[in-house]
């Protein structure tokens, strides 16, 4: 099998077309039991005076192995699901889960790294080498090596168990999205949509052998029919469907079910947190973060809620009024999107969908580009020639002064079977081995944008081009990093809470006029964005702002409330609902299960730490004022910001990165003025 299984051939990017599901299986099961083996002769080898080379240079190797076998695995699991993928990966996420707890328990493996820190050799180790014993010897801690035999091997249950159930949490959302669809049969019915949204859902239709158009719960299809569809039937339908999905409510109920699910793994979590002596989950989720204490957390999401609930209330009784003059007394959720674009039109005579044209997706990417090569100092070329997972999938390098940086994929477009959001997937970290060869990073950043139709390239809505920018900023915090050590290289090692300080900083180049004079230009002449329309858009930039932190905040608050407070006897939508009488001004219909699709806290790495949003954002709104005082695309500001931040990955706490950059500690003052919700800008 070995040699006909790519997983386990050395190659340079992944095979992709090669990889079948019959692979996964047999190279996990053999990489595993092949790092088992080398573990032990390591720990023989290296004895009670270990160096670095000899155990956590060799142990990177392993790291890197695997990683290179279960990486490309885990993404087309994700951008290409199927049955037979599905079923291949999680058989051997038990496996990988018990791997790892073992590695956090072994007793003699944490001896040698505790040897090593106490050794005379690591008084000479430079800062990322000691960042790294820290965070080693603090991760054996949090994988329970001070244990009791029996209460370790509870902990690998736990661990074991939640591997599965976030796993099944994640399809179940997949599955349930794509179990709803409404075929239509008269275009009438789609009065108010733009064209390429119909365009699309008629694409979509002819893609399953049917007539006339198909509305689906894929965002692009949701979106617009939420935004711009004048039946308000129809969008309460959709609605309906979508913030039911994966619950025992709306039009599939029953099917997919999360429910049960999120109360196993909120009980798991917390047992887990008990067995490490924290009071909750929430507690255990600060041990590797920046923020410091619960009480922290939640007082400064508080702070938030109520410098902003006046705002939000404001925002509210305007969409009321104008939902009222337009015969809608009793404003729903569903009516929200629809009324907001066409307030948001009235006021600024301007709406996502006719920006549209000015943002197809090569300008878009030209201009992202040419921002950060002047900031910098880098270039970025497209390569053609390589193994891909689908067609529309693309494929860029960058260079440093002639020399290669890394590589990083961009998956754009929603599809069936592809997973619904947008992410950054550090494919291969950068790092020196053994040897001293230096291993260049490679990135996948996906996204879930309208795909091209009727021969008119992609075009983007403003707010998709602001996600394309977030999560480059993500993939450049992976991809130029000057730390070796693959610990704490790009993202690895970085506080959950300060990871989304570079990908919400570069979301900033969208609404400067220097930034959207590059990404910006006609679909059909090129011809810039026109001065006129510039301008409504940065007037409108604050549009509803108030209610969109609100909403940031409901989310963070009830995620971080959820994990302090569980065992209290509340059930989950308990919870939820308490969060939304605090901050909430509009409530949902009682069947809305939102929580039963919140893939970030139940399958992502965001429990206990959606605030992280929130946290970073204030880091990042406050390091961009510095490029405000200087010039947004001054070199001189990019070459400090990338080298005090994006360069040294997890090498330092992200206070001293921030402190390093800015010259001081964060302010809060920059998030409000960037958001409107002062005084002074709201007056």
């Amino acid at each position: 099998m070995t040699a006909t299984n790519p997983l386990l051939q050395a190659f340079d990017l992944p095979p992709y077309s090669a990889i079948r599901p019959e692979h996964v299986e047999p190279a996990v099961d053999q990489i595993l039991a092949d790092n088992r083996t080398a573990i032990a002769a390591i720990l023989e080898h290296q004895g009670s005076a270990p160096d670095w080379s000899g155990l956590v240079l060799a142990l990177d190797e392993l790291n890197a192995r695997l990683g290179r076998a279960w990486s490309p695995v885990s993404h087309l699991n994700a951008v290409c699901n199927s049955a037979e993928l599905r079923a291949a990966y999680e058989a051997c996420l038990p496996k990988l889960s018990a791997y790892y707890t073992e590695l956090g328990q072994n007793r003699a493996l944490y001896q040698a790294w505790h040897a090593l820190a106490d050794s005379p050799a690591a008084a000479a180790f430079d800062q990322a080498q000691q960042t790294i014993l820290k965070h080693t010897l603090r991760d054996f801690h949090l994988s329970g090596i001070d244990l009791p035999e029996a209460e370790q091997q509870r902990y690998g249950a736990i661990q074991m168990k939640l591997s599965e159930l976030c796993s099944q949490f994640s399809n179940q959302v997949l599955d349930a999205t794509q179990a709803w669809t409404k075929q239509i049969g008269d275009e009438a019915a789609l009065a108010g949509l733009p064209d390429s949204a119909k365009a699309q859902m008629q694409q979509a239709a002819q893609a399953k052998g049917l007539d006339g158009w198909l509305v689906t719960l894929e965002f692009p299809s949701y979106y617009a029919v939420m935004t711009y569809a004048d039946d308000r039937a129809l969008r309460e339908e959709l609605h309906t469907a979508y913030a039911t999905r994966a619950s025992d409510q709306g039009p599939n109920a029953g099917q997919h079910d999360n429910g049960p699910l999120m109360a196993e793994i909120l009980d798991l979590r917390q047992e887990l947190a008990k067995l490490l002596g924290f009071a909750h989950y929430a507690e255990l989720s600060l041990a590797t973060k920046m923020a410091e204490s619960t009480e922290q957390v939640l007082g400064f999401l508080r702070d938030l809620a109520v410098r902003g609930k006046p705002f939000a209330e404001q925002d509210l009784a305007e969409l009321r009024a104008f939902a009222a003059e337009r015969g809608v007394n009793d404003l729903s959720s569903w009516d929200v999107g629809y009324f907001s674009e066409k307030l948001r039109h009235q006021r600024y005579e301007i709406s996502q969908e006719q920006v549209r044209a000015w943002f197809p997706i090569d300008k878009v990417l030209s201009g992202l580009f040419a921002i950060v090569e002047r900031l910098y100092g880098i270039q970025i070329a497209e390569l053609s020639d390589f193994d891909t997972w689908h067609p529309d999938v693309r494929l860029f390098e960058i260079r440093e002064n002639g020399a290669h940086v890394g590589r990083f994929f961009f998956d754009l477009y929603a599809r069936a079977n592809k997973r619904g959001g947008a992410w950054m997937d550090g494919a291969r970290d950068h790092w020196r081995n053994s040897a001293g060869e230096r291993i260049s990073p490679v990135a996948n950043l996906v996204c879930n944008f309208t795909p091209a139709v009727n021969g008119r390239p992609a075009l983007l809505t403003h707010d998709e081009v602001t996600t394309l920018f977030h999560e480059f900023g993500h993939g450049l915090h992976h991809l130029l990093t000057r730390v070796d050590y693959a610990g704490v290289s790009g993202i690895n090692g970085v506080a959950w809470d300060a990871v989304e300080l570079p990908s919400q900083f570069m979301e900033n180049w969208c609404w400067e006029p220097e930034g959207l004079a590059l990404i910006s230009g006609h679909f059909e002449s090129g011809e810039p964005l026109p001065q006129a329309l510039l301008d409504k858009m940065l007037a409108a930039k604050n549009f509803q702002s108030g209610l969109m932190l609100l909403r940031q905040l409901e989310f963070s608050l009830f995620d971080f409330e959820l994990h302090a407070t569980h065992g209290d006897g509340r059930s989950v939508l308990e919870v939820l609902q308490a969060i939304r009488d605090e901050v909430s001004v509009m409530q949902p219909p009682a069947w809305n299960r939102f929580a039963n699709s919140f893939s970030h806290i139940f399958a992502g790495g965001y429990a206990a730490g959606y605030y992280s949003y929130k946290w970073a954002e204030v880091l990042s709104a406050d390091a961009f004022s510095k490029f405000e005082e200087e010039g947004v695309l001054n070199p001189a500001t990019g070459r400090a910001f990338r080298e005090a931040i994006l360069a040294r990955g997890g090498s330092l706490e992200p206070m001293q990165l921030f402190v390093d950059f800015r010259g001081r500690e964060p302010s809060i003052d920059a998030l409000l003025r960037h958001s409107g919700l002062t005084e002074e800008v709201a007056a």
